[in-house]
């Protein structure tokens, strides 16, 4: 959700002959879009209906027609925003369309793997912080249900750091857990600051972490321990 609500897709004023589903996907856009921008000025509880519909420019049948509340707009938008962002570090990490490896790789190259994975999360943050908020702070106010699904989302990047390290123990498995719960604690904060630059310095330190913590977090860095 980069664009803002009022030049995503908009419509041709008058009759314009477009199908309806093109239409509702319109017009849905505009709504996750408006979502996250107004949460970024008033927060989850400050932010009315009404205020999202000013911004996506749809009236409140139209908002109503597809979200039956507020909070389920909002798990829309996190839906959305957290696809963007899987999807973003599944085309770095070379997960989305490379086959099944047939050795484990060497450890630089786990190195240089994580690496991107880090550049990708942290700048698809920065490109996007209005539906980082969304998905890292404002979630808080939402409710269990959006908790549940930050958390689940939480452990998906750790199974990503796993696999990527190769952690094969409960102990390292544990390591990995607690380098994206120390990872998402930072990217928050700085996140809630709107401290992009301090963000994506993290990058750097991150990778020195994971590099001198060797086998503490997987197999595939003996070699440098």
């Amino acid at each position: 959700m980069t664009e803002s609500a009022t030049s995503a897709r908009q419509l041709p004023r008058g009759r314009h002959g477009l199908p309806r589903e093109q239409v509702v996907a319109s017009q849905r856009e505009r709504i996750l879009i408006a979502m996250a921008e107004a949460m970024v000025e008033n927060g989850y509880v400050g932010t009315s209906v009404a205020a999202i519909l000013k911004r996506a420019g749809v009236s409140r049948e139209t908002f109503y027609e597809q979200f039956r509340s507020k909070e389920a707009c909002f798990e829309a938008a996190y839906e959305q925003a957290v696809q963007n962002l899987l999807g973003r570090i599944a085309d770095a990490s070379g997960d989305s369309d490379d086959p099944a490896p047939i050795a484990p790789k060497p450890e630089p190259d786990r190195m240089a793997r994580m690496d991107r994975i880090f550049a990708a999360y942290l700048q698809h943050l920065a490109d996007d912080p209005a539906s980082a908020r969304l998905f890292l702070v404002e979630v808080y106010a939402v409710g269990s249900a959006a908790l549940t699904r930050r958390a689940q989302l939480q452990e998906l990047f750790v199974g990503l750091i796993a696999d990527v390290l190769g952690a094969r123990t409960d102990e390292q498995r544990f390591a990995c857990q607690t380098l994206a719960a120390a990872i998402s604690a930072m990217v928050t904060g700085r996140i809630a600051a709107d401290d992009l630059d301090g963000l994506l310095a993290l990058r750097v330190p991150l990778l020195d972490l994971v590099r001198r913590g060797g086998a503490l977090f997987g197999d595939a860095l003996l070699s440098s321990t």
